[in-house]
């Protein structure tokens, strides 16, 4: 078989039931390559056929409606999720390159994690029973911040009766009613944002609010409002560590409005998650998890602009406080071997403190 006929033969859903069995995260389709795919945090090339533009756009027009191509066309960028029957369920992003139509498909688990799959912090089980307030989850892109949302929004739903309206671009897990109530919408086909799905979420009876991404200040403040008000609110970032999220939430205001946020944050956030992936020893990715969860003294810290304590406070009492450090995690998976000491450095927020630890074991 030549290799335009090879070529010809490559059909886009195949090919995405194909790369599950890879066990892989991502799958990139850009023109003047074969496909990739993402595997432990390392691209690796398919063993297909070089791609070409006309190919990548028929095979990604494919998957769309006529709205979602004009939307596309207009915009140069799309973000969408979508299932194939029997296959599975991706979060899709289109964006134009300069030698044509780049594709990134991301794999999402049809079913729902739970929070012992995981091997979460035994604390998230009981922040999940609050009745209002604020938990963050954050990390960098692909640190599997909707994973872990998903883990808690799962254990509500097998434990509570309550009404969950998430909001997300593009919605990701979708969860069945088990004991709860799911109202989920999709950015830009159910609600025009994040911010005027939060301003109407509060006259539709919720219980708790999934916000996918804190990004501007509207959504921000809406949040908060809505944690204030007696609604328990979970949200994500694109921060690196606790102390570092609620700096960036702050940030996001003018001066003149930052003293009334600090109060706003110190009376209604009560946990603050950052995790990143890192790979395993054998293969594989571990989930770090710093967990820091407010009490009289972060409070006050966040009230009195005194951010930069709050890692100190982290430190202290953890058995009590049920907090960890990113460091404390790295340390305690590189004594476990699961991990090794350069990536435990690689990934680390502070790695002097990492290796000074480590050097005094």
């Amino acid at each position: 078989m030549s290799t335009d006929q090879t070529k010809k033969t490559i059909d886009i859903k195949k090919l995405l039931k194909s790369v599950l069995h890879f066990d892989s995260s991502d799958l990139h389709l850009v023109p003047g390559s074969e496909p990739q795919i993402r595997i432990d945090k390392e691209l690796k090339p398919l063993n297909l056929p070089i791609l070409d533009a006309k190919e990548i756009e028929s095979m990604a027009y494919a998957l769309i409606e006529d709205k979602q191509k004009k939307i596309f066309e207009e915009q140069n960028e799309l973000d969408f999720s979508f299932e194939l029957a029997g296959i599975g369920r991706f979060r899709a992003n289109y964006y134009r390159t300069i030698t044509g139509i780049g594709c990134a498909f991301r794999m999402i688990p049809i079913k729902i994690p739970s929070l012992d799959e995981y091997n979460n912090n035994p604390i998230f089980k009981e922040l999940v029973k609050k009745e209002k307030g604020l938990i963050l989850v954050t990390g960098p892109t692909g640190s599997g911040k909707s994973t872990t949302l998903a883990s808690m929004l799962n254990e509500i739903n097998l434990t509570e009766r309550r009404h969950i309206i998430t909001v997300e671009d593009p919605v990701e897990f979708v969860h069945p009613n088990i004991k709860s109530l799911f109202s989920q919408r999709d950015v830009g086909e159910n609600t025009a944002s994040f911010s005027a799905a939060l301003k109407y979420a509060l006259r539709q009876d919720p219980d708790v609010i999934l916000i996918g991404e804190m990004r501007d200040k509207e959504t921000i403040s809406a949040a908060l409002t809505a944690a204030e008000t007696g609604h328990l609110v979970f949200g994500t970032l694109h921060t690196n560590s606790a102390p570092g999220t609620i700096n960036r939430i702050i940030d996001v205001f003018d001066a003149g409005e930052q003293p009334q946020v600090r109060a706003q944050l110190s009376s209604s956030l009560v946990a603050v998650i950052s995790q990143s992936l890192i790979p395993r020893i054998g293969g594989g990715k571990v989930a770090t998890q710093e967990v820091l969860i407010t009490n009289p003294a972060v409070q006050n810290l966040i009230r009195e602009d005194k951010v930069h304590q709050i890692y100190s406070q982290m430190q202290l009492n953890q058995n009590e406080t049920n907090m960890t450090t990113q460091t404390d995690e790295l340390v305690e998976l590189l004594m476990k071997k699961i991990i090794s000491k350069e990536n435990a450095v690689k990934n680390s927020n502070r790695p002097e403190e990492f290796l000074r630890i480590v050097d005094e074991l």
